[in-house]
């Protein structure tokens, strides 16, 4: 006979329990840093000589994914799913629907908020999305160009 047992997870209280362990392991794989988006923009920025940024610069309220902080420069990299691509327009999860609902738009509240204190103290700030790096690197090149060009 085959007996069912509850899966018990670690909880830190700040997500809904997980409807199966594949789901959990599937979330607990998605990263906050070095993502494929960010690893190719570093990659464009490079083989186009744009170097001498910082990683995840912690002197700065906001932390950019990417900045220059002698010139006032920061880049954020958005992927479309977490930030909420205006774009994209992705639907909600299916399950635990309200709590989604509220993460998203506190992740884009938390967005608007580190854009708007950079620029408030003199920085430039580009927000790149995922749909973005995947289909025009040529624009990535001009945005970043024409920062350095005015910085």
């Amino acid at each position: 006979m085959l007996v069912m047992t509850k899966i018990s997870y670690i909880r830190d209280k700040r997500s809904p329990e997980p409807s199966s362990a594949n789901v959990s392991k599937l979330m607990s794989k998605i990263r906050a840093k070095n993502t494929s988006p960010e690893l190719t923009v570093r990659k464009i920025l490079c083989e186009n000589g744009f170097k001498g940024y910082r990683l995840h610069w912690k002197k700065v309220a906001g932390r950019p994914d990417i900045a220059w902080p002698g010139r006032k420069i920061a880049i954020f990299i958005h992927g479309c799913y977490w930030h909420r691509c205006p774009k994209c327009n992705l639907p909600l999860p299916k399950s635990n629907t309200e709590f989604w609902k509220n993460k998203f738009e506190a992740n884009i509240h938390r967005d608007k908020k580190k854009v708007e204190y950079l620029q408030d103290n003199g920085w430039k700030v580009i927000v790149l999305w995922e749909c973005e790096i995947k289909t025009d690197t040529a624009q990535i090149i001009e945005k970043v160009s024409k920062l350095m060009l005015y910085c």
